[in-house]
């Protein structure tokens, strides 16, 4: 099962909202948000609920394919985010997530006894490539026990 079919399978709202994991690896996530009338505001766009959790999404897909092989020692869990919508988002909307530390050096914190932090930063955009959000979530691996 890739990590786009697992947290389609398991994040109730990731169905709900019909997300598209298009990319995940360890460097780069990619999720699409498709243009559904259902979860448009007031203006005819994706509401900025949806778009924050497309962002969110997005950030958890490249947590899952950076430190997956951590899943039997430690719980990866969001700790806070921050958006800022930038421009009006119209049509389909994409969210680009990316590590905001090398995975090793979380790793090596992890291995230490710590519980690292780790920010993935993410950039949503419009079809013709305008940035419409840019979004921070900052992350923890949990030890377990």
């Amino acid at each position: 099962m890739s990590i786009g079919e697992m947290l389609a399978a398991t994040v109730p709202m990731a169905r709900t909202l019909k997300l598209e994991f298009v990319e995940a690896t360890p460097e780069k996530a990619v999720v699409v948000l498709p243009d559904q009338g259902e979860f448009h505001n007031h203006v005819g766009g994706p509401h900025a609920g949806a778009m924050f959790t497309l962002g969110e999404s997005a950030s958890g897909a490249i947590v899952l394919a950076a430190f997956g092989e951590q899943l039997a020692r430690a719980v990866p869990l969001a700790m806070r985010a921050e958006i800022a919508y930038k421009k009006l988002a119209m049509g389909t909307v994409t969210a680009t997530a990316t590590l905001g530390r090398p995975a090793a050096e979380v790793v090596a914190e992890l291995d230490a006894g710590e519980r690292p932090e780790f920010p993935v930063a993410i950039e949503i955009r419009r079809a013709d490539g305008a940035v419409t959000g840019e979004m921070t979530v900052v992350w923890t691996l949990r030890p377990n026990g």
